[in-house]
């Protein structure tokens, strides 16, 4: 439905309108596509508002007018263009095997079956769907509209076991071929999910989708743009703070408007609570171990570069990390680099809520345990604070003491060069703080710089095999790196960290701070 219902509790906005409802208006993105292709693709992360999307192009083509009262789509629509619609969800469930999905794709079948007032014979799946496009375009005398939503869960739900996900993609693509074969029966046809799984693999038999996944026309397609908090949403911003509502929850870009998840937001604005609710709707697990499987570099995740074809497509047995990340929500679009024929983008993390969230699961994985992370967060963030640097450096080096050797032992992630400097990292960026990586000056490139409560904290790390000899603070000097932010008259603090891979801890922790001229 194009009426977005609220959580319990939180208050109407408008006594004109019914009761419990919000009026987020995405009815002219619906028309659009509607009036100008015919066979679509939209990928868009878990909870993003796609269903939410395809119901309102459901209830568009089945000529619901009273429905769109007041939006764009009342004045510029044919409401006695009344189609029948062919819509199968895999949202619901969870399947495991090829005879699971075949009883999934069965159930959908037959409740179309059912609404459309039909009823199919042939035996196999696809034939069947072959055989109900057929006999709905005749019963009604019009071409058929198919929406398909959550097309890859089933391939998604099994992405750790590629055998699994392999029967289940074969299975998808038989169904989805017949869209294609069927489009003299075919008026128009969307199918939404959470990848881009290969047109080789999945969609041979749909090659003719037009993906507007990156398109900037539809960019805010779902999710809410800042113009919808601060019109629609209005009455439920009293209380908290705006700018800390952008910055935890706005920040989704697919290369044009920025928009925020409406679950976390919907969640906030129920709860009256910054939290990470969209994350903890679904911890990234087989992301946390493809990191770890491949040594990430954690600090570059909020720094990744890669082409838009890379971004737009994987398959079951090949999974690109940025690929995988950008799909799944985890990065977004931050800037974008042109040359003919190619775009290059480079990704950061949407917001805070997902910075913080997914560094927080990232320390669990690179220090095996789920205690010692937490423990020393919020001891973090007051040593920060009060400028206590003989405390952070105690509290590191009490950390890197924690991890267990059994660990290092089972685990070939400590034996990369950058393991001590991601934990550093990760520690700074589950706390929500603003951080910029590889912040250019004129004479080099800082580190890591920190803005808090009113400092400036400049980092440099290096790791040792021998003896420290002070290389990371004298860099910093040297480079004149604080030169950048003099002009903000606050402190600025010059931190230099080594590591040593023998000792597997801090040798070295050297603070110097340029007073306030």
């Amino acid at each position: 439905m194009i009426r977005k219902k609220l959580p319990i509790g939180i208050q109407t906005f408008r006594e004109i309108r019914e009761e419990g409802y919000y009026y987020v208006d995405k009815s002219g993105h619906a028309v659009r596509l509607a009036n100008e292709g015919k066979y679509y693709f939209l990928s868009r992360p878990r909870r993003f508002g796609k269903s939410l999307f395809l119901d309102t192009l459901k209830n568009l083509f089945e000529g619901q007018q009273e429905l769109f009262k007041g939006l764009a789509a009342e004045t510029c629509w044919d409401w006695s263009r009344k189609s029948p619609v062919i819509f199968i969800s895999f949202a619901e469930g969870v399947v495991h095997s090829r005879e699971a999905l075949n009883a999934k794709i069965t159930e959908q079948l037959d409740v179309n079956q059912e609404v459309l007032g039909l009823h199919t014979t042939q035996p196999l799946l696809s034939a069947r769907f072959s055989e109900l496009i057929r006999l709905t375009r005749a019963k009604y005398g019009l071409r058929v509209v198919v929406l398909v939503d959550e097309y890859d869960k089933p391939m998604l739900d099994n992405i750790t076991n590629p055998d699994i996900a392999s029967e289940m993609r074969d299975g998808l693509r038989d169904l989805y071929s017949v869209i294609k074969g069927q489009d003299a029966n075919v008026q128009f046809a969307m199918l939404t999910g959470v990848s881009k799984f290969s047109k080789v693999n999945l969609f041979s038999g749909l090659n003719n989708l037009t993906d507007i996944t990156l398109d900037e026309r539809y960019s805010d397609i779902c999710g809410y743009t800042d113009a919808d908090v601060d019109t629609v949403f209005a009455p439920e911003l009293p209380g908290l703070d705006r700018e800390l509502i952008r910055e935890w929850y706005n920040g989704y870009n697919w290369l044009g408007t920025s928009v925020y998840n409406p679950f976390g937001l919907l969640q906030l604005f129920d709860t009256r609570k910054f939290k990470p609710h969209w994350f903890e709707t679904g911890t990234p697990d087989f992301l946390i171990q493809l990191l770890q499987k491949r040594q990430q570099f954690t600090p570059d995740l909020s720094r990744m570069v890669a082409s838009e074809t890379l971004l737009s497509t994987f398959d079951v047995n090949t999974i690109p990390v940025e690929a995988l990340m950008f799909q799944a929500g985890y990065l977004t679009i931050d800037s974008v680099g042109q040359m003919p024929g190619r775009l290059t983008l480079t990704l950061k993390y949407p917001n805070l809520e997902v910075q913080a969230s997914l560094n927080n699961c990232l320390l669990h994985s690179l220090t095996g345990s789920l205690s010692v992370p937490e423990s020393h967060q919020d001891r973090l963030y007051d040593l920060l604070k009060n400028q206590d640097f003989a405390g952070l450096k105690n509290l590191f080096h009490a950390f890197y003491a924690s991890i267990a050797n059994d660990w290092y032992r089972k685990n070939e992630l400590s034996g990369y060069e950058g393991y001590y400097v991601s934990i550093f990292y990760s520690y700074f960026a589950a706390l929500g703080l603003h951080i910029q990586l590889e912040d250019p000056t004129n004479f080099g490139c800082i580190d890591m710089t920190v803005l808090f409560h009113g400092q400036v904290f400049l980092f440099e790390f290096k790791v040792v095999k021998g003896r420290s000899r002070g290389g990371a603070l004298k860099q910093i000097k040297e480079r004149n790196y604080a030169q950048k932010y003099q002009h903000r008259g606050e402190p600025i603090h010059l931190i230099g960290v080594e590591f040593s891979k023998t000792t597997r801890n801090i040798v070295r922790f050297e603070v110097e701070t340029m007073q306030v001229l």
